[in-house]
């Protein structure tokens, strides 16, 4: 898979950007602020249909303009396709080779993005949430159905939380939205499960290689409330069934409470050093270790998984590791043969990322330049 072409239209704070990104490296270059991670992000909601960091789709429209636009051109599989994603009126239309895309399986075909950002590096301390986001967007690489079976689940969660919050109502009432959370959840757990199964060996070996410490990672996910259904073997008709059980058992709870207190939406991710929480217990460079064992593991799976490496986009990490982490990336990342997105505010923190075909851009106020407006030494790349 290779993007070859890259068009933005008003997007957050980009006006009109054109450009044919390098088969390897591209690096954009720029102060906070300045649109650096709207390029980014503008690349991501192509691939994915979802935003990096927006709550809603309107915010992703540049201020006084009607509508956003972002397209690409792809060589998947030795044929070109293009892709297109629209964004008017809170809206969004994905379109396939001009033509609007008749399903979310069409419109992905093949395409597939892994994006790194700072935000990421904290989650090992964060709150069980975000470690939800970050499990399932890259369930989501795995298995892109799973957008369309994650927000199954979400519309039968809200409904079920809406009759709840109604007021009083007959317990027996509910079962007819437990039986369809029950089904898509089981469906949800399901699709996390089979990732780690996949992720998790191949994180905690490359932990191993950068993590400066004997004490071995792991990474879990067991879902909280499912009584004594044995998760790692049961079937989705046993899941669904654990599911509805203890919706049912909860339900006077969730009544009193008014949400759903059981489910996928509620799960955690365990992440432990030498078997003890790394919320807890891990330095933050460690922390960021496992994060970034993680994400490597993730590119490796979906290439084993694929047959090819996904697209990588990086937003300013290297600011945020450690002199030698950073260079385990940047050197990573060269060697892998990737196509790599990468957004700095200093270039010689990601030149080991760079060769001689490296597309360097500046960005600045919303404008992207080439050759960027960053002073480069005599035997480096412009």
């Amino acid at each position: 898979m290779r993007l070859l072409a890259l068009h933005v239209q008003d997007f957050r704070n980009l006006g009109q950007v054109s450009l044919a990104p390098s088969p390897h490296a591209t690096i954009a270059v720029g102060q906070n602020g300045q649109g650096k991670t709207n390029l980014l992000e503008g690349l991501y909601f192509l691939a994915t249909l979802k935003p990096l960091r927006a709550g809603r789709l309107s915010e992703l429209v540049r201020w006084g303009t009607q509508s956003a636009r972002v397209t690409g051109r792809f060589l998947l599989k030795g044929a070109e396709r293009e892709i297109s994603v629209e964004v008017s009126g809170g809206v969004r239309q994905a379109f396939v080779d001009g033509k609007k895309a008749s399903s979310l399986e069409e419109y992905f075909g093949g395409v597939s993005v892994v994006a790194f950002t700072p935000d990421d590096l904290e989650v090992v301390k964060g709150g069980p949430d975000s470690r939800r986001a970050f499990l399932d967007r890259a369930v989501f690489n795995r298995f892109p159905a799973f957008l369309r079976e994650s927000r199954e689940y979400g519309r039968a969660l809200k409904n079920r939380n809406r009759l709840l919050k109604a007021g009083p109502v007959d317990p027996a009432y509910l079962e007819a939205y437990d039986e369809t959370l029950a089904k898509t959840g089981a469906r949800v757990y399901a699709r996390r499960r089979a990732l780690m199964a996949e992720l998790a060996p191949r994180a905690q070996a490359t932990f191993a290689s950068i993590g400066r410490t004997p004490e071995p990672a792991a990474y879990g996910y067991h879902p909280a409330h499912l009584g004594d259904v044995d998760f790692a073997a049961a079937d989705e008709a046993s899941l669904a069934a654990a599911l509805r059980e203890a919706l049912a058992t909860r339900s006077r709870r969730d009544l009193d409470r008014g949400f759903t207190s059981v489910g996928p939406h509620a799960d955690d991710v365990t992440v432990t050093l030498g078997g003890r929480s790394a919320r807890a217990y891990a330095s933050q460079g460690q922390q960021r270790a496992l994060v970034l064992g993680w994400k490597i593991a993730e590119i490796e799976n979906l290439e084993t998984a694929m047959g090819f490496l996904p697209l990588l986009l990086l937003d300013d990490v290297s600011s945020e590791l450690d002199p030698e982490r950073n260079a385990y990336l940047m050197n990573y990342l060269a060697a892998s043969g990737a196509q790599v997105f990468l957004t700095t505010t200093d270039a010689s923190l990601v030149r080991g990322a760079a060769a001689e075909d490296t597309l360097w851009l500046g960005v600045r106020a919303g404008d992207v330049t080439s050759p960027p407006p960053v002073e480069q030494p005599a035997n480096e790349p412009a």
